[in-house]
């Protein structure tokens, strides 16, 4: 098994070819973080360690690559938003992947929120298949908002070898968003 260094983005396409009008607008922006010598932000990419498929490639080919690329991984960034689909996305694959054959913790990042301290009321934006696996499964899991301090704290404490979490429904307290300066 290579070794599990990467962090696994993923994200609902939204079954749009303008990547403008979807969530991957997210995922560019922690590629620019990343990017940006200016911001304190190191992110590896677990998309970066393999050759890249395009949304008009075959599913086998597609999940083939899914599966390569979460063999690396050492945890999964989920980003949801309010037009998230609940079925028949590639994300629902991903996440049923991660959970269900890499036994990979979920970070699960909400785009347009300070602070998440009430996981149960984002429950309306989860996938069925991460709200089946959250609700009768042991699944390890965080959400936080979708915000650069949040991000690197949950990416660098857990992972496949990290810190473990006691559920799928685990958030920072209040405090650390205000230490954050997210919140006052």
């Amino acid at each position: 098994m290579p070794n599990r260094t990467g962090t696994y983005v993923a994200f609902d396409g939204l079954g749009q070819t303008d990547p403008t009008k979807s969530d991957f607008r997210y995922y560019a922006t922690l590629q620019a973080w990343n990017g940006n010598d200016n911001i304190e932000f190191k992110l590896t990419n677990s998309h970066e360690k393999t050759a890249a498929v395009r949304d008009t490639s075959l599913r086998a080919t597609l999940y083939s690559r899914i599966q390569e690329r979460f063999r690396g991984s050492k945890n999964m960034l989920v980003i949801l938003t309010t037009d998230t689909r609940k079925t028949g996305s590639v994300l629902s694959y991903e996440i049923e992947q991660a959970i269900d054959t890499y036994e990979i913790p979920l970070i699960i990042a909400y785009p347009g929120y300070s602070a998440i301290c009430n996981v149960d009321a984002l429950s309306g934006m989860w996938p069925k298949a991460l709200s089946d696996r959250i609700n009768n499964k042991d699944v390890e899991a965080i959400h936080i908002a979708f915000a650069k301090n949040p991000i690197i704290n949950a990416i660098s404490r857990f992972y496949v070898n990290g810190e473990h979490l006691s559920n799928g429904k685990n958030y920072y307290n209040r405090q650390s968003y205000v230490d954050w300066g997210l919140v006052e």
